[in-house]
């Protein structure tokens, strides 16, 4: 028996060995045998063949895809048990897919997770195919740019969880101008998809989609819903939809959609009970802020910004509103920014022990005192937005707030006139404004030290002074514009990663800007305004620093020599402004390689040689061109009439001569009703901090400094003035008539030049025109009868001409003082005469203008004096010389004089000399 029992059990033993041996070596099979499925395998490559993937340096991001092992290609993730290919996520890369979108991707049958976020696809329509995928639980077509109507055949995913079509067609940042890509009808299809947690259908078209609120509440799994700028149909209070059945809801972005609060509010209040983010920011919201809010007990972010919210006092309890959305027990977020409240901010807000972010930017606070009371238990906010508030914030001096802020945002607030002491504890702050808020001080010693974490600085627009310390100024944004601070040019981070806008401009910063030469290697500075400062010298010629630079302005100040050669770098230039210095010589050949510039100011200096012709040529994108006040010589050259897009031509007081060119008609944008740029502004969002996501939104506006009626202004609004100045030159010749098909032009100004011919005949054309001056020319002949139509004219000149005959009749015309058309010869009738049956006016002398007439006051000044210093001054001598007794009295004076004076002079020394010592004594 006991034989018997163990041979059994060795057999047993035996048993187990072998079946773990043949286990072992199967699992080592398993592990030798591919994870990808040589189907799905040959279906991913009919995908890949009809795109294109390209990473940042050009090549081809989806080479990877060649190896037997699918399962490890980029975007390619598998089951680690049955080797199928459950996800596709081309989202978060850093290449881009682009093309068309094969259906091999039907082979997939497990296929669970298709995610496209981020990419281009041109344009494309969405696939209907993708309809047949059953198993998707994740489709994200977001930011990818197709476009079109949505498949209604996406209503066939019955296990989808997660969709977002949003945002389509660029990025979400820049939306001002965004035409939204899709177009969708009704929401029914979306009804079908009960297993939906996250929606997002930000930026499509869905004004049709009046059910939407309706599909939305039937939706029992929704957690989550995005419907920024959807164009939302109004919802009726009468729908079945305002009484809504889902209760999972917890996230809901229905901003920018234009809804007014009769059409939401009944529906919100039903869908409320577990809300956790709310945004209603850019709606129509308007009147007293409603009780509703204050019953969403789970809230932790209320966004109601840019709406027409007012604050109402309560009438039972006497309080407002806004004190009881404060005591929301888990409130972290609260914008209200850019709605009406007004009147006083309460002391009990300073209570919500866990708020993060107030935003009150926007509003009208006007008088209101803000103190420490009413940051009293903010232990934990980090971001204070009250620009625009025009509150006083009036602290004791020594405070210590009790938070750390990160972002402080205080413009237009009344913080002044010493510098506040309680920002030097916010050691954490990365974002600072404090710009416009009176400040009348010295900039703190201690500014520059605590702040290691400071990206953005913004403290224009104060009466701050000082010089700065010997020591680099690590940010990424600078803007210390219209202060009085001085010295020279503060030394920026050496990190070229660091710097990105810097605006000096309108202060009293002297010396060279050569320390912008420091910072050195692939910079990423964006713009650079030193204008209107007391810097001297010559430019240092290192710009080819600066490759990402748009924005250049050194105007007004006291630069010298000739411009650099590196200038012509800068590749990426929309903006130059060099106006208002000593510049000389010609202008560079490099300057041509700026082929982006929309904005070229190069008034008020000393510039040379003749009107370079590669202007027209290469710089074809040119709004502004600006040559006033040089000494450009020459004539026009006709390729300055390609430059289509130029709102604004200023070559006047120059030594410009030939005739007009005939191809003026060719600026378009003078002579079509187009789409202008009311203003050139450079945008820039920048994210200082990924921490926090603390977010800047940067601004820089080209100004033109223009003589518009007589006087010289700046003038941002560039598209509302459309204007040719060729006045105080040499020109000669008539005016091409082709001038008059420029019906835009807003104000034409030849004077002063030596212009022949008649007088504009189709002048009447040129409808919008506000300002004509043809003073002091050779015009001759009589003034045509279309003058009379132009109704928008308010500023005349066609002195000093050889015109004549009536002046035409219109109320326009007859408004105008008599001396817009004095010295002519002939000219007769209202408002220079009564009529013209007493005869021609004596004729008066034609004065021409040229470029010494535009100093003609000067010269006669100088001329005058001159000759009155010559005739006093010899007249003096030659009675002095020839009258005895005249000489014997003058010289006599003379030596009264002389001992007087001395006389004087001893006395004076004497008593100054007896009260020092009476002082020393006491």
């Amino acid at each position: 028996m006991i034989t018997m029992s163990s041979m059994r059990s060795h057999k047993l033993v035996l048993f187990f060995a072998i079946s773990c041996l043949l286990l072992q070596e199967k699992c080592i099979d398993a592990s030798v045998r591919l994870l990808c499925k040589q189907s799905e395998r040959k279906a991913l490559l009919e995908f890949k063949h009809s795109l294109q993937a390209m990473d940042s340096s050009g090549d081809d991001a989806l080479s990877l895809w060649e190896s037997e092992e699918c399962c490890f290609w980029p975007g390619v993730e598998c089951n680690s048990l049955t080797g199928y290919v459950e996800m596709l996520d081309f989202s978060d890369q850093l290449w881009v897919v682009a093309g068309t979108i094969s259906p091999s991707l039907l082979k997939l049958h497990h296929l669970t997770s298709l995610n496209f976020n981020g990419n281009d696809f041109n344009g494309s329509l969405i696939p209907e195919f993708f309809g047949s995928l059953k198993n998707l639980k994740l489709l994200d077509l977001s930011n990818a740019n197709f476009r079109g109507p949505i498949p209604s055949l996406l209503g066939n995913l019955s296990m989808l969880e997660t969709l977002r079509l949003g945002g389509n067609g660029g990025g979400v940042t820049y939306r001002h101008n965004f035409k939204k890509m899709f177009s969708i009808g009704k929401l029914e299809w979306l009804s079908h998809l009960s297993r939906l947690k996250q929606v997002d259908l930000s930026f499509t078209n869905l004004s049709n989609a009046n059910d939407w609120s309706q599909v939305i509440s039937h939706l029992p799994f929704l957690e989550e819903l995005v419907m920024t700028d959807c164009d939302l149909p109004s919802i009726s209070s009468s729908s079945p939809s305002s009484a809504n059945h889902s209760t999972s809801l917890t996230h809901l972005d229905l901003s920018a959609n234009n809804l007014p609060s009769s059409a939401i509010y009944p529906w919100l209040f039903n869908v409320s009970r577990n809300l956790v983010s709310l945004n209603l920011s850019r709606n129509k919201l308007k009147g007293p802020i409603p009780e509703g809010f204050g019953n969403m007990m789970d809230i932790n972010e209320l966004y109601l910004s840019d709406n027409l919210l007012i604050l109402a006092e309560n009438q039972v309890r006497g309080d407002s509103v806004l004190n009881e959305i404060v005591k929301l027990p888990y409130i972290t977020v609260l914008d209200l920014g850019y709605n009406l409240l007004n009147g006083s901010i309460s002391k009990s807000i300073g209570q919500v022990s866990n708020l993060q972010v107030l935003r009150l930017v926007g509003n009208s606070f006007n008088g209101d005192v803000i103190s420490e009371a009413h940051f009293s238990n903010f232990t934990y906010l980090q971001e204070l937005d009250l620009s625009y508030t025009y509150l006083t914030l009036k602290f004791n001096s020594g405070w210590i707030p009790p938070f750390k802020l990160i972002q402080i945002k205080l413009c237009s607030c009344k913080l002044g006139p010493r510098f506040p002491d309680w920002i030097r504890t916010q050691t954490d702050v990365e974002i600072l404004d404090i710009s416009a808020s009176g400040i009348s001080d010295s900039l703190p010693y201690w500014f520059w030290d605590p702040f290691q974490r400071l990206k953005y600085i913004n403290i224009s627009f104060n009466q701050i002074s000082g010089t700065f310390p010997n020591k680099s100024i690590p940010v990424r944004h600078l803007d210390l514009s219209s202060n009085n601070f001085s010295g020279p040019l503060p030394h920026f981070s050496l990190d070229s990663m660091n710097m990105r806008t810097i605006n000096l401009s309108k202060n009293k910063f002297t010396g060279t800007i050569s320390p912008i030469c420091s910072i050195t290697g692939q910079s990423f500075l964006v713009w650079l305004d030193l204008s209107n400062n007391l810097f001297s010298g010559v430019l240092p010629d290192c710009f080819g620093s600066f490759p990402s630079l748009t924005a250049l302005n050194l105007g007004d100040n006291s630069f010298s020599g000739s411009l650099p050669s590196s200038l012509g770098s800068l590749t990426s230039l929309e903006m130059l402004s060099l106006r208002g210095n000593k510049f000389s010589g010609e202008l560079p050949l490099s300057l041509q390689s700026c082929t982006k510039l929309k904005f070229l100011d190069l008034s008020d200096n000393e510039l040379s040689g003749e009107t370079p012709m590669w202007i027209g040529q290469r710089l074809s994108s040119l709004v502004f061109l600006s040559l006033q006040r040089n000494q450009f010589r020459g004539r026009i050259p006709h390729q300055l009439c390609g430059l289509k897009y130029l709102q604004i031509l200023d070559l006047s007081v120059n030594k410009i001569s030939d005739t007009v060119p005939p191809c003026l008609n060719n600026f378009t944008s003078m002579a079509e009703k187009v789409s202008l740029d009311r203003r050139i502004e450079h945008h820039l969002s920048d994210v200082v901090s990924f921490e926090w996501f603390a977010q800047v939104q940067v601004r820089y506006v080209d100004e033109a400094l223009l003589t518009w009626k007589g006087t010289t202004q700046s003038y941002p609004q560039l598209g509302l003035l459309l204007a040719i100045d060729l006045s105080c030159n040499k020109l000669t010749g008539e005016v091409p008539e082709g001038l008059s098909s420029l019906q835009e032009l807003v104000a034409l100004n030849l004077s002063r030049n030596f212009l022949t011919g008649k007088f504009i005949q189709n002048i009447g054309h040129l409808r919008q025109l506000e300002v004509l001056d043809l003073s002091r020319n050779k015009f001759s002949g009589n003034i045509p009868t279309s003058l009379s139509e132009l109704t928008f004219l308010s500023t005349l000149d066609l002195s000093y001409n050889e015109l004549s005959g009536k002046i035409p009749t219109s109320t326009q015309l007859q408004s105008f003082d008599p001396s817009s058309f004095s010295h002519n010869r002939g000219l007769c009738g209202p408002p220079v005469s009564p009529n013209c049956s007493m005869g021609d006016p004596p004729p008066g002398k034609p004065a021409v203008g040229g470029e010494g007439d535009c100093d003609e006051f000067m010269k006669w000044f100088y001329t005058a004096m001159g000759l009155g210093f010559a005739m006093g001054f010899w007249g003096f001598c030659s009675v002095v010389f020839f009258k005895r007794s005249w000489r014997h009295s003058y010289f006599r004076y003379l030596d009264d004089a002389k001992d007087w004076v001395y006389v004087s002079v001893v006395l004076l020394k004497t008593r100054l000399v007896s009260r020092i010592r009476a002082l020393s004594t006491r």
